[in-house]
Parts: C-alpha cells; structure tokens; sequence
C-alpha cells in the first residue's frame, strides 16, 4: 500500500487533566482551573482553557500562574482517576480499530485504514469517536486525520479545542510550507532557535534549504525534519511501545548547594530510579544525570557501560561519577535533580525521555 492511501486519526483530549476535574466538580465548570502542586516551587500541569485566556500554561510556575490570574483555582489532581478515564477513552478506540498508539495518557494515534466498522472515511469515524467521548465521558477531544502521522498530530491542533482537521495528500505541502517551525514535530525551543540561526522560519524555507540533512547539525533529526518538510513520514502506528528509558527527578522546594544535601539526594534518587527499573523490568545501560539550576539552566551528563543497571551497586557508584561533573555552588545552586536509565541499542527517531516528576519537601540545610 502507498504510504499517502493511509488513514491515520491523531486523538488529543482537550486540557485533560482540567477538564476531568471540571466534570467532576460542577462547582470548577467555567472558572480557571490549574492542575499541579500549589506550592512555591509547584508548577502547572494543565489549565483549563478558561485560564489560558489568562496567560496561564502548562509547566508554568504555579506563582506565575496565579499572577498572572489571581482567581485560579488550583487543583492538586489524581492520576490514578485520569488512568482510569484514559482506558475508558482507549475502549472507544478499541471499537473501531486494534491498531492503537498511545502517545500519553490523553492522546494517541490510530491507524483506520481497516476498520472494524467498515467505514470508508476516516473523517466519519473520528466524528464518530469524538461524539462518543463527548456522550459517554462528558469531555471533548480533538481530532487531527492524515496519510501520516505527522501532519495527523499537527492537525489536531489546528481546530482546538473540540476541532477535527483532515489535510489531504494534494494539500499537505501548501499546508507544510505556512507552517512555523516551531509547530514541527520534534523541534523544540533550543531547535527552533537554531533553525532561525541558518533562516528557517516555516516549513517552505526547510524544505528549499541548498544544505544536505547531514550537515544541518541536528544529528539524526536532521533527515527527518528534511522528510517532514516534503510530508514525508512512513512511521508505522505502532501497537506496542518500547519503552526507551526509565526517570525519576526531584524539584526541591528550596535550592540545595551544600555537597552533604545534595549527595542525600542523589541517594534518595537512585533508590527511586531502582524501584521504578524493578517494577517496569526495565533493562539499560545508559545512566543520565539531570540538574536544574536555580536560574532554570539546565544540564545533563550521561554514561554507559557494559552492564545493565539494575541495582542501587550498578547505579550510585555511576551517578556519583556523572555528580563530580557537574559544578555548584550558594551562588550557583541546584533546583532540581533527575536520574534516568535508557537503552543505548533503541534508537528513537523523535528522543522522548520519560521523566516522573516528584515534589519533595526539603528542610533548610544551613551547614
């Protein structure tokens, strides 16, 4: 089959975690609502569309958000709750097609080239899916239908909240060419900035830049956004996912410097980081290290070896090495730790590491 007669749905639910809330709660309904931890280092999760108005925006600090809207409401949330929401949204997808990836708790591509119901366009079976989501589950979800899956998701947020957008073959490479770069899959703020730097703006200017792929400087992104230019994308809907790595990190509520404090973290972290390898019988090599600074400079250092990490004896003596790299000081202390084990044999096109995040309360450390 050629890859442009493919019907790929991209499913994206509106302000999810809000949104759950709001149904939940009559009382939140049209006010703005944040989800997250409402404490001087919390920070945003999601808003409600009716604090967006406001400015306010996912990883936001919380502090921020409240300025920048002093009636928000901030919900601390319950991800055992959303789960139990997400499956029900998978059992609808589950109808209509078995071809099913999810991206996140709340979006997910879905490949209806055959479907269960026989429906031809791929168009009525998105309406039909949204509707369902809207009568059984009192929430609304954009949909986004293309021949890939890039031009699905980026089509699903062409018409939110509660839009569906279809972009065809014959239209993909106009549609391609108005768009910023910085709504291309995969390019980030670092990215975007770096594509500026060469002047590429919007995706015509990619996809006439004289320059070969390789020698863009994005590493292997670089033919990727070279195929995304021309709407190329043959990933397949992928059933199941490889988990790439596992993470864990630590925003404290005060900024550590003192050597002591931080080593007990790091402890702490890599404790985490076992039981989460333990639980997801997860295997790696690579160990990654993450700091946040107090300014929100951030800096990873990583290392692999030949041995699959799997216990605190593999981990600590390699987190203590990466530790040593890394420079801080009272004037120049650290926000946030994080630890990750990844698979150096699983390359990923688009790197999406998963990170768990935790908020911890952390006493003052005066000596």
């Amino acid at each position: 089959m050629d890859s442009i007669d493919r019907k790929i749905i991209h499913v994206d639910m509106d302000a999810f975690f809000a949104s759950v809330e709001q149904r939940d709660n009559p009382d939140l309904r049209g006010k703005p609502v944040a989800v997250g931890y409402d404490g001087e280092r919390g920070v945003v999760s999601t808003a409600s569309y009716e604090a967006r108005k406001y400015g306010v925006h996912s990883a936001m600090s919380m502090l921020v958000a409240k300025r920048l809207c002093p009636q928000l409401i901030v919900v601390r949330g319950s991800y055992e709750n959303y789960s139990q929401v997400s499956s029900q949204i998978q059992a609808i997808f589950k109808d209509y097609t078995d071809m099913i990836e999810p991206i996140s708790i709340d979006e997910a591509f879905l490949d209806v080239t055959e479907n269960k119901r026989g429906i031809e366009l791929a168009i009525d079976i998105a309406n039909e899916i949204k509707q369902r989501i809207k009568d059984e589950l009192d929430l609304t979800a954009s949909a986004g239908i293309s021949y890939n899956k890039f031009l699905a998701k980026i089509a699903s947020e062409y018409r939110k909240p509660d839009g569906i957008c279809t972009i065809h073959p014959d239209m993909a490479l106009d549609f391609i060419a108005k768009l910023p770069i910085e709504s291309f899959w995969g390019v980030g703020p670092k990215t975007a900035r770096r594509m500026h730097h060469i002047g590429i703006f919007n995706g015509a200017q990619l996809r006439e830049c004289p320059r070969r792929p390789s020698a863009w400087g994005f590493g292997k992104a670089g033919p990727i956004f070279y195929n995304f230019a021309r709407g190329i994308d043959n990933r397949p809907v992928v059933v199941e996912r490889v988990r790439k790595s596992v993470g864990c990190e630590q925003t404290f509520l005060q900024d550590i410097s003192i050597k002591s404090a931080v080593l007990i973290e790091l402890y702490h972290s890599v404790l985490e980081l076992c039981e989460r390898i333990a639980k997801d019988d997860f295997e790696g090599k690579t160990l990654t290290l993450k700091i946040k600074y107090g300014d929100f400079q951030q800096i990873t250092r990583s290392i692999t070896g030949r041995k699959i990490l799997k216990t605190k004896d593999d981990i600590l003596p390699l987190a203590k090495k990466l530790l040593k790299q890394i420079e801080y000081s009272a004037d120049h202390p650290i926000r946030l730790l994080g630890l990750s084990v990844s698979n150096p044999g699983a390359d990923d096109e688009l790197p999406t590491p998963e990170w768990i995040q935790l908020e911890l309360e952390f006493k003052d450390w005066d000596k």
